[in-house]
């Protein structure tokens, strides 16, 4: 297996708690679900976690070729993600949720909700830098492929994405009025999130493979 269990294990619980934290695709499914209805703002979930995964597949394909040409191409990507984490974690301490209001969107089929969460995804070139930031911490070469491990770090994240937002984008009436009322325990979850990363950033920065 690419992938052993005990890294698949840590994996897990800091996927689901980046999936958890708000951020633009939970509010472009949340403004969806207000907006047409429990169908397209599941759409609009299933379509962001196919963003996602493009985004995995193409950092994949592309560190995999980069590790089979150059060997210090592992430790620049390491010192990359390194500062980008740093980077989003004082971020998050600078910048608090002040408030949360879901996106503004037109009415729309549960078929362009999903294309448009494609959409808004693919070209959101933060997701591409967030995932070469943190899942090559969890990537180890020697276990064999690296497509194959992003890949499967790629659906870990995509599947708890989905759940989340689609459970947001489904039950966006309640959960809409308790994001927007609820500003502390945004930024309380905020500020964790902030940790976090700082976490992340130093696990990676002494991490010796």
């Amino acid at each position: 297996m690419p992938v052993d269990l005990q890294t698949l294990l840590v994996f897990v619980p800091i996927a689901l708690a980046l999936n958890l934290t708000p951020g633009p695709d939970m509010l472009f499914c949340l403004g969806q679900g207000l907006k047409s209805g429990p169908r397209a703002g599941m759409a609009a979930a299933i379509g962001v976690a196919t963003g996602a995964f493009i985004h995995s597949i193409a950092a994949g394909l592309g560190l995999a070729s980069l590790l089979a040409t150059t060997p210090l191409a592992f430790e620049v990507i390491r010192w990359i993600g390194v500062a980008y984490l740093v980077w989003i974690a004082v971020k998050a301490f600078r910048e608090p949720l002040g408030g949360l209001r879901p996106a503004n969107v037109e009415r729309t089929s549960a078929f362009s909700a999903w294309r448009n969460g494609v959409l808004v995804c693919v070209l959101n070139p933060k997701m591409a830098m967030f995932i070469l930031a943190l899942v090559p911490q969890f990537v180890a070469p020697s276990q064999g492929s690296v497509f194959a491990q992003f890949l499967i770090f790629g659906l870990v994240l995509n599947i708890g994405g989905t759940v989340v937002n689609g459970l947001v984008g489904v039950f966006s009436g309640s959960i809409g009025q308790w994001l927007a009322r609820n500003l502390v325990a945004a930024r309380v979850l905020q500020y964790v999130t902030g940790l976090m990363f700082f976490g992340i950033a130093a696990k990676l920065a002494f991490d010796r493979r």
